[in-house]
């Protein structure tokens, strides 16, 4: 077995092997979403060819996004990942409103919506643990079971993590394996048990129907990829570990590679599924947007209910592990680069964990959660997702340019043209956004730059103190 040892430059623990880096990559990609919001896509394409056009479209760039990255990650294996590439190609402006918009939404959000999903599905088993169902207060100023159950959840994950990277990165490899072998469970069945002849004919025997092959259909698909590409997100979160990730420059780019193309093969594998068990309009009008158990009905019947519940549950317990681990590294990042409290560049003596860092991270998550202003965050930072997604990737050009000598293990495959492509798509996606769900963008745009001041504010104090 390979030893651990520690990093040289932090002191975290090199407690991350490829597996373990791979895990967590598909592990913090597959939560909720792949079961739910192919019904929201259907209803916006209304077309199967489209619907599949968009997860398949969703596929390539997230998978030549991280084939790129992996470019970056190989160079500067460090905690924070993603801030540090930013920070490195376009200064520490940019790298700390990446982590600033990370903690605000993009990760504690993400991290309250996924644990509430699992409250929510447990209350298939557990009726009492319901939005409806309030333990103090009422409406907006109340506390419901399920909130009350998603902070639980989160509370133990934070102190799961707290104890070392290799008992988070225990409880991740358990739960995406168990995952994924449902995932799997249902695409399998929807190719050996599952067929439905009145479905397949009603979506593959006119496949491209309302697809008119001109800018309509780039729109739809565009505006559509909203839900696909939350989805498939977080899978950038292992950059964030890269301080604790053994033989990081050969494993890294490794795990970005493989973790994203399995995700993203399983994820095409279930619309495909999806399309032969239920006709088009089952998808558009699936209760509540649960096509998964839609499709589990019609192939298991009843009990498909529960199964696809625990799967779920199982699914976001995992994928909450996955991004409290990753994002914790990110604010333990900047604040060694005195961006964020001093407190939270601290490790834990003998777990070496950045502990404060999970604190900080656990509480506004909390709050986030009892907000239920948490869905709404994530619609508005989708612009900006995509935004430092780009940005990142224009970092790799200005990087080749700024330091042609500097050390290279892995180079983006297919550079200069394949990054291009993705940043030229990504882009479109962006204007598209812009058009046409403008309701998406600017309200994330403001809590980036309402980050800028925060940047001065907090340099200023730093030099002062």
């Amino acid at each position: 077995m390979a030893t651990t040892g520690t990093d040289v430059e932090t002191g975290l623990v090199k407690g991350l092997g490829a597996m373990d880096a791979t895990t967590l990559v598909v592990g913090s990609m597959i939560g909720s979403g792949i079961f739910i919001v192919s019904a929201d896509i259907a209803r916006q394409v209304n077309s199967p060819g489209l619907m599949m056009m968009t997860w398949i479209a969703t596929a390539a760039l997230t998978l030549i996004a991280a084939l790129s990255y992996g470019e970056l990650a190989a160079m500067m294996p460090h905690a924070g990942g993603q801030y540090i590439y930013l920070r490195e190609s376009f200064g520490p402006l940019a790298g700390f409103l990446y982590g600033w918009t990370l903690f605000l939404v993009i990760q504690t959000g993400t991290i309250a919506a996924v644990a509430v999903a699992f409250a929510k599905f447990l209350g298939v088993f557990v009726p009492a643990i319901s939005a409806r169902h309030y333990v103090v207060g009422a409406g907006r100023i109340g506390i419901t079971t399920q909130q009350v159950v998603a902070i639980v959840i989160i509370v133990v994950l934070t102190v799961i993590n707290a104890r070392g990277i290799r008992t988070g990165a225990m409880v991740q490899n358990i739960f995406t394996v168990a995952k994924t072998a449902a995932l799997l469970g249902l695409v399998l069945l929807g190719f050996i048990v599952g067929g439905n002849a009145p479905a397949a004919s009603d979506n593959f025997t006119n496949f491209w129907r309302n697809a008119n092959w001109n800018f309509e259909a780039v729109r739809l698909v565009g505006v559509a990829m909203v839900g696909s590409l939350f989805s498939a997100d977080a899978w950038n979160n292992v950059t964030f570990t890269g301080a604790e990730v053994r033989n990081p420059r050969r494993n890294l780019p490794l795990a970005l590679g493989l973790g994203v193309a399995i995700v993203s093969a399983l994820y095409v594998a279930t619309n495909f599924v999806y399309l032969r068990v239920l006709p088009l309009a089952a998808i558009q009008t699936a209760p509540e947007d649960r096509v998964a158990t839609a499709a589990a009905s019609v192939m298991l019947g009843p009990i498909a209910v529960q199964l696809m519940a625990a799967a779920i549950m199982i699914s976001t317990f995992g994928c909450a592990n996955g991004l409290i681990m990753a994002g914790a590294r990110v604010y333990y990042a900047m604040a060694l680069d005195k961006l964020f409290f001093r407190k939270v560049a601290t490790l834990h003596p003998r777990t070496h964990a950045p502990v404060f860092s999970l604190i900080m991270q656990c509480i506004w998550t909390a709050l986030l959660t009892l907000s239920g202003s948490y869905n709404d965050l994530l619609d508005y930072v989708i612009f900006a997702v995509v935004l430092f997604y780009i940005l990142t990737i224009a970092g790799i050009f200005r990087l080749r340019h700024t330091r042609p000598d500097a050390e290279r293990p892995y180079r983006a495959l297919g550079y200069p043209v394949l990054p291009a492509l993705y940043m030229a798509a990504a882009g479109l996606i962006e204007v598209l956004l812009l058009v046409y769900k403008p309701k998406y963008t600017w309200p994330g745009l403001i809590i980036v730059l309402l980050g800028v001041p925060v940047y001065f504010v907090w340099r200023k104090r730093e030099a002062t103190a």
